[in-house]
């Protein structure tokens, strides 16, 4: 348990700090872009990647895990296997996509700049194959290395931003910079930084890909690669519609909205959906803790009650996140530039669109502990209906508005029918009266909240007052569920 206490921390941390770091580019991207058009390209291919990386991996990270632990089989094979089919399609999709830039390009609305699709069709074929590497120091228990290339990576990425798109236009005037660097080519070198990372990264990963030809046996077997897929496509479809549920909207809000400014408008909600992201962090680094928690626990006969407890305090502090970032938005509006403003409005609504997915993620365990993990994939494919419809119906009268309130039409309707589903099959006593009395606390604060600041009119006034409630929110959680005697060291100077 302390090992596993252990390597949770590190993968978790490195993933945290590297969505952090990664969150950092925004205000660069925002303030250095030229137009807002320019930041909504880039959230468009990146939601497009997003999906490709899932599709060109299709669950053989998890077939890897599964066949490498299986009794019998050679954890070097299965590694080969798996590297020889991910490699292969890998290679032929970033072929394919290099051929057919200019087509493919024109398909998604940028046929003045294929060599978008050229560069994140790379970018894409690089993170799958380098996806059964990973698998296989984590599956080596090597998370010190596993962190520190992801870390590696997120590193170059900023730098490379930054070079490119910040130091690049003050020195070119100087010949070595002035020979190759062009200020037209604006974007195109946020995707430039991304291959150069990832191609290091690629290349830091080559004894490790090597390192599964160590055994005198160095081929593949074709039997084992058609029993890793019979395994591992079905997972596809669960992958496919769990992504499709977080980024559809902005894959597809360049072909629902009706204005001329599509571009502009995507960048705008992409920007403003990134502010929000806090939330997401808490929710990563909940999740990391508490995914290897519940399997551990699953054998104890309090274990219910230890669900019950962890979902209650999550949503505690996902309820102290949302208030704080609300009451305090007109502070955190400046880690985007002032032209993208406008959008700040769906900041809410994604925040408690992560809050709902946070609450479906815990409530997803059901059906992980039962063994019935086909409800997973029902639930997934019901929230990209869900979502398909509420898009395609809404956004074009209500732009990226409708795209954030389908998103969290989506998780609300999942969370309310696995919890439902759930207590059929695991009950779980949750502390309903708890929570709701929470919910409603929280809902008659951001009212409160929102009247002043229409009546009034002033951000201070309205500050100070969302300041007062944030008070009062940590006072009630204090006084009945988190009461400062029970921390740790300092606990014995406060009375119960």
């Amino acid at each position: 348990m302390r090992l596993l206490a252990k390597e949770t921390a590190i993968y978790g941390l490195s993933s945290i700090v590297g969505k952090f770091l990664n969150w950092l580019l925004v205000p660069l991207y925002t303030y250095v872009l030229a137009r807002e058009a320019d930041y909504g390209i880039v959230t468009n291919l990146y939601a497009w990647t997003a999906l490709l990386l899932v599709i060109l991996t299709y669950g053989m990270e998890t077939g890897f895990f599964r066949f490498a632990n299986k009794e019998g089989e050679d954890p070097l094979l299965v590694y080969r296997t798996a590297m020889a089919s991910v490699g292969t399609t890998s290679l032929l999709f970033a072929v394919v996509c290099c051929l057919f830039a200019q087509p493919i390009a024109t398909m998604l609305g940028y046929a003045d700049h294929s060599e978008f699709i050229a560069l994140l069709a790379v970018v894409v074929a690089m993170d799958a194959f380098a996806s059964i590497p990973f698998a296989y120091l984590r599956y080596a228990k090597r998370p010190l290395r596993f962190a520190a290339l992801k870390l590696l990576f997120v590193g170059l990425n900023i730098v490379l931003n930054i070079f490119f798109l910040v130091l690049c236009p003050l020195w070119q005037d100087s010949p070595l910079i002035g020979s190759w660097w062009h200020a037209d080519y604006g974007v195109s070198y946020v995707f430039v930084a991304n291959i150069l990372a990832t191609g290091i990264q690629t290349l830091c990963l080559t004894p490790n890909i090597i390192e599964g030809f160590r055994s005198t046996d160095k081929g593949i077997s074709l039997v084992l690669l058609k029993q890793m897929l019979h395994y591992s496509l079905p997972l596809l479809v669960l992958g496919v519609c769990g992504i499709m549920n977080q980024t559809l909207d902005r894959i597809l809000f360049p072909f629902l909205y009706t204005g001329d400014d599509a571009q502009a408008q995507l960048g705008v909600y992409g920007a403003c959906f990134k502010v929000a992201m806090v939330m997401m962090m808490f929710t990563q680094a909940f999740r990391y803790a508490y995914e290897p928690f519940v399997f551990s626990k699953h054998k104890d006969k309090q274990s219910v009650e230890a669900y019950a407890d962890a979902m209650k305090y999550y949503i505690i502090f996902s309820y102290l996140i949302l208030l704080g970032m609300v009451f305090y938005l007109d502070i955190l509006k400046f880690i985007i530039a002032p032209s993208y403003w406008s959008g700040l409005k769906v900041v809410p609504i994604v925040l408690w669109t992560y809050v709902f997915q946070g609450v479906y993620f815990n409530l997803s365990f059901w059906y992980k502990l039962t063994d019935q993990t086909r409800y997973g994939a029902y639930f997934s494919l019901l929230g990209v209906i869900i979502t398909f419809t509420l898009q395609v119906w809404l956004v074009p009268h209500y732009g990226y508005m409708a795209s954030a309130l389908s998103s969290t039409v989506c998780f609300l309707c999942l969370m309310l029918l696995s919890y439902g589903i759930g207590q059929k099959h695991l009950a779980v006593p949750y502390d309903l009266k708890r929570i709701g009395l929470y919910t409603l606390l929280v809902v008659a604060m951001l009212a409160a909240y929102y009247v002043t600041r229409r009546l009034s009119g002033s951000v201070a006034l309205s500050m100070a007052v969302g300041t007062l409630l944030l008070m009062g929110y940590i006072a009630v959680l204090i006084r009945l569920d988190f009461p400062l005697s029970g921390l740790p060291v300092v606990g014995k100077y406060f009375k119960r």
